[in-house]
């Protein structure tokens, strides 16, 4: 028993000592140009790794750096530079007959670079594509300060000196046995369609995506994560993404992609689920700066795509929107439901959207356009008969501004606008109308004061609104409200025109003519001797939005009513009776 014991004891002894030993008496560096040449010949760009190990207890041969070159039209910095590469391997076959049979492929801390040009073609669309591979091959540049083989791309590339090359016996058999990687013969398929591997993974990555025609900078997704399962390129397959997002928020991917387009990667086919966290749109540079767009994003939906046009759909919240430049964040979340589809080779889509605030509903439809420095949108919003109260929180965000202390209360509001042009100089059109509202803590009677004329117009303390119009314009610029229709039943209806710049300056003109109150009509045409006639009070409104200033205009009120109110009157009497209710005296 004790020999048995022995026996087993020098037998355990002898493995570990094979074991400790395998990794110095296998030269794993011998393979290192058969990776790099196969690698690049699948990704039509010229991959460089480092120094190989062998770890017999892990089953993976790794490398200290791996560097991937990038299309030559878009840069000559690496298009991926990894810290490390992990390549999982079968053992035994490695030990008996030094044949490397590869079943997976683990980049760590990768750093990779996404680029779009000013035609919306993306670095990464070449991957993979044998003319890509040519491209190399012809001598343009392949990656900054690294020099490599003359033709990185054949298959059959060198050895280093004094490296053995392994004989075609040593290399994989087929790529569907275990996912290793085979040499392109003559008349076979090409070097990406021969790639597989069972398993694909990428670890703490740092991702950037910059357009090189507009030099802005780059958004940058951290502690990327991303595991695909039996990855080929002529084959569909299963994959899992996780990314903290600029500015804040991750996200999470799941689905399945694949056959890979041979021409362009971005044309893939692809359907998976999507969800995104605590997205800051202001801080993630997705959405131009001067836009004034921001909030905090939740989003859940699906994204499919055939290879020509991408479909997204879901529901999204939006919490703390801003909506203008000027805005301020809304106190109440938004939420979104909607259904876009996409051209990926056009790079426009057209989409429909639910937008509701409480029990208010309005519905988006219309097209968009990606262009290098953004969105171009053309699209409609109808809402129809809108609870203002559900409304009102949104004022803020849109940059909307009522006088000091106010705020509407009850009603309804119906808008119809036309939305166009690109994010950061919108310009928005169409009719807007409130009814049966109330602008709270605002006494317009008390502001129409100064207009002498009304000052026994009382509208107390909240101003009754049975009805307002008008047609808006709204502009970088500034804006345009034309035809504007208040109907204040405490007053009576003003009418006129005006425009609200950047500053938010009023500049408007208006007419009331006075129903409302009827002892303020009467006295008024009594003393200015108009008999009993309805009156019209031509008057200014300037000022700020947040402290609108009421004042008469006098020449206006004599243009109107002189030349119809002077019969059997001396015009200069007129004059003075009217001149004489604002305290001003006859004009010179």
């Amino acid at each position: 028993m004790k020999r048995a014991l022995k026996i087993i004891g020098i037998i355990i002894a002898i493995l570990i000592v094979i074991v400790v030993a395998l990794p110095f008496l296998i030269n794993v560096n011998m393979f290192r140009p058969q990776i790099e040449s196969e690698l690049s010949s699948a990704l039509g760009r010229q991959v460089k790794v480092g120094n190989l190990k062998l770890s017999i207890f892990s089953g993976s041969v790794s490398a200290d750096d791996l560097s991937i070159s990038d299309d030559p039209a878009f840069s000559t910095q690496p298009f991926m530079r990894a810290k490390t590469l992990d390549v999982g391997v079968d053992i035994w076959p490695l030990i008996t007959s030094k044949t490397l049979h590869v079943n997976d492929f683990t980049i760590t801390d990768p750093q990779v670079a996404l680029l779009r040009n000013a035609a919306g073609r993306w670095n990464f669309s070449s991957l993979g594509n044998k003319s890509g591979s040519e491209a190399q091959a012809s001598g343009r540049p392949a990656e900054a300060g690294k020099s490599g083989p003359a033709n990185p791309a054949q298959p059959n590339a060198a050895p280093e000196p004094n490296e053995p090359r392994p004989s075609t016996t040593e290399k994989a058999a087929h790529p569907a046995n275990k996912g290793e990687t085979a040499p392109t013969e003559s008349g076979a398929s090409s070097p990406a369609a021969n790639l597989s591997v069972a398993k694909l993974a990428i670890r703490n990555g740092t991702l950037s995506m910059a357009n090189i025609s507009t030099h802005e900078k780059p958004q940058v997704f951290s502690n990327v994560d991303v595991t695909v399962q039996n990855f080929a390129f002529n084959s569909q397959f299963p994959f899992n993404m996780t990314a903290n997002l600029p500015g804040g928020g991750n996200m999470k991917l799941d689905g399945h992609a694949g056959p890979v387009d041979a021409s362009d990667t971005t044309l893939t086919p692809l359907q998976a689920k999507i969800t995104v966290n605590n997205l800051n749109v202001e801080n993630s540079g997705f959405v131009n700066s001067a836009s004034g767009f921001g909030g905090l994003v939740d989003f859940n939906g699906n994204v499919t795509s055939n290879g020509h046009d991408a479909n997204a759909s879901g529901t999204a919240t939006v919490a703390k929107l801003k909506a203008s430049p000027k805005g301020s964040p809304a106190p109440k979340p938004v939420d979104l439901k909607f259904n876009t589809t996409y051209d990926l080779q056009r790079q426009s889509g057209a989409m429909n959207a639910d937008v509701t605030v409480g029990k208010a509903v309005a519905k988006l439809s219309g097209t968009y356009q990606i262009e290098p420095s953004g969105a171009v949108l053309n699209i409609k919003l109808a809402a129809d008969n809108m609870p203002v109260d559900d409304l009102e929180t949104l004022l803020p965000a849109l940059g909307v501004t009522l006088p000091a202390g106010s705020h509407l209360q009850g009603g309804t509001l119906t808008a119809n606008f036309t939305i166009t042009g690109p994010t950061d100089k919108l310009v928005i059109n169409g009719p807007i109308q409130l009814a049966d509202t109330k602008l709270a803590g605002f006494d317009l009677g008390s502001k129409l004061s100064a207009v002498a004329a009304l000052a026994g117009a009382k509208t107390g303390q909240d101003t009754e609104i049975k009805n307002f119009s008008t047609e808006v314009h709204v502009a970088p610029q500034g804006i345009q409200t034309q035809n504007v229709n208040l109907d204040v039943p405490a007053v009576g209806v003003i009418t006129g025109n005006g425009t609200i710049s950047p500053q938010n300056q009023l500049n408007y003109q208006m007419n009331a003519k006075l129903g409302g109150a009827g002892s303020v009509a009467s006295g008024l045409t009594q003393l200015a001797g108009l008999g009993n006639k309805s009156a019209t009070i031509p008057f200014s409104i300037t000022g700020t939005a947040s402290d609108p200033k009421f004042t008469p205009n006098v020449k206006g009120m004599l243009s109107n009513q002189l030349g119809a109110a002077t019969q059997g009157q001396n015009p200069g009497n007129l004059v003075n009776s009217i001149t004489g209710l604002f305290g001003k005296k006859k004009p010179k």
